[in-house]
């Protein structure tokens, strides 16, 4: 069954306008995508969005298959207007949201057992193994369930995520994974924690997440319209449901670099920006953070006196299926949001890190 949506919509404001020449970028910048996207280094790009400095310094859409978790659109010719699905990059703005709610005071701390939260599970709470769980291996993906969302395809009912959408309760089916690695020892990739943090938030705030997400988040920082898929029981699908436009996207960038302030408003503690980025658990050739991911680009900056040749630039990372990317470097004071159609490919990940390789980084002076 495909999922519904629910727009929630807000006026948003344009960015303000730099050219790459003033943003510290070489002439090339759009010559240097042209190359990959001719030479099929990069493929079934949907929208590219640059900001450097708090400033727009290049955007480029493509026309392209799309769908919405599954439910083709067709071939859309992508804008700056046009929403986009975030699919697991959701789950990064789900860690903001907790941020939000716990500075409110509406939500218990990471360190909190989890069950305080779900009393209305004794039975699963009353096994050993699960009690030992805090909302800190919801944020970590840290439960050491027996999950697995990423070796089998989302349309087969064996996948997780798929059967935790089919269950009549998903909250019990979630909590109630079998446990096989002792809790807090190994990230093991799971949008049922996800899920969970989202229930936590709505209880805790007694507002739907879609609706929390606008009048705490999305409307601070000018979003425009966005859309929040809807599952068979009516919740926003909180680990990969929420679409919104690339320049949207890059707005979250931008606050979370200038540590949770847009303009002279707070939006996102500062401490919970912080926090979010610290390495906690190691992933493969990354970090994870707080529902965020944490690497390092080489990069080698033209000649120039404003940046080291062959240095390692730290990046945090939102990473959605598909090709679906928010890139925050801190060190460049630089945000890439990037959308794709590669959904469901084993290759998915290479097109948003070779623009960011070949195209972004070697294009700044």
């Amino acid at each position: 069954m495909a999922p519904s949506i629910r727009a929630i919509s807000a006026p948003g404001t344009d960015w303000l306008t730099i050219s790459p020449s003033e943003a510290g970028f070489t002439p090339d910048l759009e010559t240097l995508l042209d190359k990959a996207t001719t030479e099929k280094r990069v493929w079934n790009l949907h929208g590219i969005v640059i900001v450097r400095e708090g400033r727009l310094v290049f955007e480029h859409y493509f026309k392209g298959d799309d769908n919405a978790r599954g439910r083709s659109l067709g071939k859309v010719a992508f804008t700056a207007s046009t929403l986009h699905d975030l699919r697991s990059v959701s789950k990064s703005i789900i860690g903001l949201l907790y941020g939000i709610a716990l500075a409110d005071g509406k939500v218990p701390p990471p360190d909190a057992p989890l069950f305080t939260s779900f009393p209305e599970y004794p039975d699963l709470a009353a096994d050993r193994a699960r009690n030992r769980w805090t909302i800190r291996n919801l944020l970590t993906m840290t439960m050491g369930t027996d999950w697995d969302e990423l070796s089998v395809p989302y349309t087969d009912p064996t996948n997780s995520e798929t059967a935790m959408d089919m269950a009549e309760d998903r909250y019990r089916f979630i909590l109630g994974a079998p446990v096989m690695i002792e809790p807090g020892n190994r990230w093991l990739y799971n949008g049922g924690a996800t899920a969970l943090l989202a229930r936590i938030i709505a209880k805790g705030t007694g507002k739907r997440l879609d609706a929390f997400a606008r009048e705490r988040l999305f409307d601070p920082l000018s979003i425009g319209p966005t859309e929040w898929l809807i599952d068979r029981h009516g919740e926003p699908i909180a680990a990969s449901g929420l679409r919104m436009t690339p320049r949207d996207l890059a707005r979250i960038g931008a606050m979370m670099l200038k540590g949770g302030m847009w303009g002279e408003r707070r939006v996102v503690p500062a401490q919970w920006i912080e926090r979010s980025t610290l390495p906690m658990i190691d992933v493969e050739v990354h970090s994870y953070g707080y529902l965020w991911y944490l690497g390092k680009f080489a990069f080698t900056a033209s000649t120039g006196p404003r940046w080291d040749r062959s240095r390692l630039q730290r990046f945090w990372s939102a990473i959605g299926n598909g090709g679906q990317r928010l890139y925050v470097l801190p060190g460049l004071d630089l945000v890439v949001a990037i959308t794709a159609g590669n959904y469901d490919t084993p290759d998915q990940w290479v097109p948003p890190t070779r623009v960011m390789r070949e195209v972004v980084l070697p294009s700044i002076v």
